[in-house]
Order: C-alpha cells, then sequence, then structure tokens
C-alpha cells in the first residue's frame, strides 16, 4: 500500500511537471508567432531613412596656387520626391603667385535647400546660402614698397538648377550639379551666369 501512495504520488508529480512543460512551450509558440506579425521596420527606423548625408569635396591646384573645399550636406525627405536639408562651406586658399607676397584666405559659410525628383536620377534643387569671403587688393605705389590689404565680405546667393544622381552601391549614390546664382551680388566670387558645377556622393540618397 506504501509503495502504491508512491506510486500515485510519482504519477501526478510527472503529469504536473508535464503539463507545466508543455503549457511553456505553447507560450514560447505564441510569443513567437506574435513576433512574427510585428512589422519588420519600427517607426524609428523609418524615421531614420529618410535622413540623407553627403557632400562634395574640391580642389584646384598649379604650381602656386592652391585651393581645397569642403561642403558636407544633411537632407530630410518629407515625400519620397521632395525633400529639405542644410550644408556647411569651408575652402582654403593659398596663393603665392604674387611675389613676395603669400596671400592664404579662409571662406566659410552656410546654406539651406530644397529638392524635388520627379525621377529617381534627375532632381530640382534651389538653395540659399550666406557666405563670408576674404578679399586681397594688391598696391604697387611708384614710390614705396608694394603691399596688400585685406577686407572680408558677406555675400547672399540664390542658387538654382538641377542635377543627376548615379545610384553605387544599395544605399550610396554619386551626383552632378550644376546651379545658377540669381542675387549676383557685387562681392561675390563668380562672373555673371557662370554655372556652378558640383560633382559629390552621398548615403541614403
Amino acid at each position: 500500500m506504501k509503495h502504491l501512495f508512491l506510486v500515485l504520488i510519482f504519477t501526478f508529480a510527472s503529469l504536473s511537471i508535464a503539463r507545466e512543460i508543455d503549457s511553456t512551450i505553447v507560450q514560447k509558440d505564441s510569443i513567437i508567432v506574435e513576433e512574427e506579425k510585428q512589422p519588420e521596420t519600427s517607426p524609428t527606423s523609418n524615421s531614420v531613412s529618410k535622413w540623407y548625408y553627403g557632400g562634395t569635396v574640391g580642389f584646384n591646384f598649379w604650381s602656386d596656387y592652391f585651393y581645397l573645399s569642403l561642403n558636407p550636406l544633411v537632407g530630410y525627405k518629407v515625400s519620397p520626391k521632395f525633400s529639405v536639408g542644410g550644408k556647411l562651406m569651408y575652402a582654403y586658399i593659398n596663393d603665392q603667385r604674387y611675389e613676395p607676397f603669400e596671400l592664404t584666405s579662409h571662406n566659410y559659410g552656410a546654406g539651406i535647400f530644397a529638392r524635388f525628383r520627379p525621377i529617381y536620377q534627375i532632381y530640382l534643387h534651389a538653395e540659399f546660402d550666406y557666405a563670408s569671403y576674404e578679399d586681397y587688393t594688391l598696391y604697387t605705389p611708384i614710390v614705396g614698397e608694394p603691399y596688400t590689404e585685406s577686407e572680408r565680405n558677406w555675400v547672399p546667393f540664390l542658387l538654382v538648377g538641377g542635377g543627376f544622381v548615379q545610384r553605387v552601391g544599395s544605399n550610396a549614390a554619386v551626383y552632378v550639379e550644376v546651379l545658377f546664382d540669381v542675387i549676383q551680388d557685387e562681392n561675390s566670387p563668380y562672373e555673371d551666369w557662370d554655372p556652378i558645377i558640383s560633382i559629390g556622393g552621398g548615403v541614403g540618397f
């Protein structure tokens, strides 16, 4: 009788453990099903994917002249075809063509832009920039030594034009952009209605 009682206790305990294990498996299965039903991307990731980054790097040099510019930008896709953003501009110039002078200048500024893309490869672009340029004037008096004077001017730009985009990876692209300045400020370093051509790249375009 004592052995029969122990066998019954062992049997009920085994059934109880088995039911608990079975219910745990069912619960885990239901969790897995719920996770499979969740969307692959969360609102946060969708929001992050609307941002894109890029910019241009420019350089020019020969014998006694060196020019380097950096123009990073960040944009936000308001819709698949329309985006807005901002950019920073910096240029370093070292000019040794006017001996005995070595003219060095740092130009900088910032801007905001809007882009509309009727198709992926083509976009229309409008941009307002405000940049500070350091201009040098060389004086060669009849009497006395030649000398230079520098003056810094803030120049506004209203640039309009467009660009062509070519994808070079799953999330990267390069672009060629042609813009024209509408304001034509007297202190602008560009000639009247000269096209401003830029080649750049970015991620998320």
